[in-house]
């Protein structure tokens, strides 16, 4: 017979090792994780020689987690863990991938080094080879409210950066219109995205321009044309589409903390009400969990998804004349939850088949 003190033991939890304690993502993962019923934190990998203590490098967690870091190490990441985050910057993630991988873990890289499908885009964008093709070709792309069902049971996912996360639930309904539905209005000619983002998108170590001094009292636009998430998408928009989208996107710093106000514009074929393009998104983000689609003439701000896994969407058809239509469409996420550590562990949650908002809410 089962003793009662057996019955009521806690189901098993699914191991998790951490890469990249010590950043801003880092400690958003540990948060969410610490109050996630189905994982454990079991291994915290840190490249520092001491190997502090997690709750001395964000004292926030004293009393919560108090773990040691430990090396670097595949082979002790694999007798410790059943699936690695991986909150590593570009180029370093890759590294890591294809030992853990080999060694049995799913893998979920926060980094850009598996978004890109195109190795020779990578290698213009990120300035090196890429190297594990092989991986690369692989990996699922971690935007869950189009990339769910490939997520389920996926061993290797690249979750989204934070702009592209923002632009692309935006206009995903629009883009993907035609395609879906015979006679829908298609997009004509490019989308062009303007976002705002706070200093922490810098990382924890920022350079000159995300300084205290540099960045408060004023805002300024940044890598105009050629950031490196304009890629991603354009990846992301033209699979949805069916066909090549291209983007336009201009990016901008602000005096905050944290968050992404993104509003981007398109053109469509034909003369389109209000009421059918806010009809499309009502259709298209039905039953998403972590998307707010906001009433017509409603806009969404940075502070109402601070600290969430929300984005909250608006759309607003600007005019029609001419046989088209302009709609702006408006976004707002938290960086560092939907943008990166939030959406990371909704990937997690659908690769390990645990409700979608394990943690989350």
């Amino acid at each position: 017979m089962t003793s009662p003190k057996e019955s009521q033991a806690e189901p098993k939890r699914t191991r998790v090792a951490l890469f990249g304690v010590t950043g801003y993502t880092g400690l958003e993962l540990i948060e969410i994780l610490l109050r996630h019923p189905h994982v454990a934190l079991t291994y915290f990998a840190s490249r520092r020689g001491e190997q502090p203590v997690v709750s001395d490098i964000f004292p926030r967690l004293r009393g919560r987690c108090d773990a040691r870091t430990a090396p670097e190490d595949l082979n002790a990441v694999a007798e410790a863990a059943d699936l690695a985050l991986l909150a590593l910057p570009h180029a370093v993630s890759k590294a890591w991938v294809p030992g853990l991988l080999e060694r049995g873990l799913t893998v979920i890289d926060l980094s850009a080094d598996y978004r890109l499908k195109d190795p020779a885009v990578y290698a213009r964008y990120y300035g090196e080879p890429h190297g594990d093709e092989e991986n690369l070709a692989k990996a699922v792309y971690g935007l869950p409210e189009l990339y769910g069902d490939e997520l389920r049971g996926a061993r290797l996912v690249a979750v989204p950066g934070c702009y592209p996360t923002a632009a692309v639930l935006a206009v995903a309904p629009l883009v993907s219109w035609a395609t879906e539905r015979a006679g829908a209005p298609g997009v004509i000619g490019e989308v062009t995205v303007d976002a705002k983002t706070g200093v922490s998108g810098g990382g924890r170590t920022p350079t000159l321009g995300f300084h205290f001094p540099e960045a408060n009292e004023s805002v300024k636009p940044y890598h105009v044309g050629v950031h490196r998430h304009q890629p991603e998408m354009e990846q992301v928009l033209s699979d949805v589409a069916g066909r090549p989208v291209a983007v336009d996107f201009v990016p901008h710093l602000v005096p905050m903390d944290r968050g992404i106000l993104s509003t981007a514009y398109v053109y469509l074929e034909g003369e389109v009400s209000q009421v059918a393009v806010q009809a499309r998104y009502e259709e298209f983000y039905a039953g998403q969990p972590f998307v707010r689609l906001r009433p017509a003439g409603e806009y969404p701000a940075t502070k109402d998804v601070s600290f969430t896994n929300f984005c909250d969407i608006s759309v607003k058809v600007l005019w029609n004349r001419e046989g088209k239509t302009k709609v702006a469409c408006i976004s707002a996420i938290d960086n560092l939850i939907k943008g990166a550590a939030g959406q990371a562990v909704e990937c997690l949650n659908l690769a390990l088949g645990f409700p979608r908002t394990a943690g989350l809410l």
